[in-house]
């Protein structure tokens, strides 16, 4: 859609109004959306003050000339597309491939086209279960887009079942590979938290108190591989970097990311939770290694579940994708 198709309205708050919810106001302004759309339109930074983006619903309405840009609708449902695909696996029930980093796995705001959906609509040429909803066809689990690795995907309507019922229970097995800043205390552990939407930044996942009833509850398992280099000035045995494993107990949205955060060991190169470029990726610039490594360093390297169909057990393991692959390379020599 061309953006002369989108919708941009001009609004003017009534003084009596001064002081409402942000969303509940634009809702009732604009009886054609409901109030949940009015929500994610501002998380998504489509509503402005005099110039200026408001991203928080509950904020206090204020005075201002209010502009509001409504996106023109997106095509109904996905359309094929020619990507190409790592397929590892593939029968008449599912289909396991070896997601490339900046990938996106289904179509969403940003991201209509190029994604995995895409792909897989392609390459299965309409056989992908339909479970998952017009957006989400075949999509039993996700990776974030700037995480490579395994992802199975259900063809039928009973393998996507199946599968859902294995993830659900957490009967599959998911092993990461994530490259830290520093390394984790003790080496090898359990973090058990609540994660949740964060109040300050909408875009983060945040630990939640233990007795909080928002987020779910979520489980990861580490140990940590290897270590590299030492902080300089610091105490013997503080590294610079490590590889750790991570095994899944539950999969909420960037669950690895936030707990190594939460325990002060950052995924390399991750955006959204890491501590900037300074330290070890600074070197990285020299142009000796590669000029930049800006997605987080991170690699479902293991799924196996049982196939739902079949019954056969089914374990599939790939490398380092050749980003990850230099990066190791280049912290080995710390």
């Amino acid at each position: 859609m061309s953006a002369a198709e989108d919708d941009i309205r001009t609004l003017t708050p009534e003084p009596d109004a001064l002081g409402e919810r942000l969303d509940r106001w634009l809702a009732a302004q604009c009886p054609d959306l409901s109030r949940s759309r009015c929500k994610a339109l501002i998380e998504a930074g489509a509503l402005s003050v005099d110039g200026a983006a408001l991203t928080d619903p509950s904020a206090k309405l204020r005075e201002g000339v209010y502009q509001l840009h409504v996106p023109a609708p997106e095509p109904a449902s996905p359309r094929p597309e020619a990507l190409p695909l790592d397929i590892l696996f593939e029968d008449d029930h599912l289909i396991v491939v070896n997601k490339a980093a900046g990938m996106t796995v289904h179509p969403a705001a940003g991201a209509w086209t190029g994604t995995l959906v895409h792909a897989l609509l392609h390459h299965c040429a309409g056989s992908l279960s339909g479970v998952g909803g017009v957006m989400r066809p075949g999509i039993v689990h996700r990776l974030d887009k700037d995480t490579s690795g395994v992802m199975v995907a259900a063809k039928s309507d009973a393998a996507h079942q199946g599968l859902s019922e294995q993830f659900a229970a957490h009967e599959a097995e998911r092993a990461y590979i994530a490259f830290t800043r520093g390394a984790p205390k003790p080496r090898q552990g359990r973090i058990e938290t609540r994660l949740g939407r964060s109040d300050h930044d909408r875009k983060k996942i945040a630990v939640l108190p233990e007795h909080s009833k928002a987020g779910k509850h979520a489980v990861t398992n580490y140990e940590t591989l290897s270590v590299y280099g030492q902080v300089p000035g610091a105490s013997v045995g503080t590294p610079v970097a490590a590889r750790v494993a991570c095994r899944l107990e539950t999969g909420r949205t960037h669950q690895i990311r936030v707990h190594m955060a939460h325990i002060a060991c950052p995924l390399l190169g991750d955006p959204l939770y890491g501590k900037g470029r300074g330290g070890v990726l600074a070197k990285l610039d020299d142009g000796k290694v590669f000029r930049d490594f800006s997605r987080q360093a991170l690699h479902a390297a293991v799924l196996g579940f049982v196939h739902p169909v079949s019954g056969e057990t089914l374990r599939f393991e790939t490398d380092l994708p050749a980003d990850m692959a230099r990066l190791q390379g280049f912290l080995e020599t710390l």
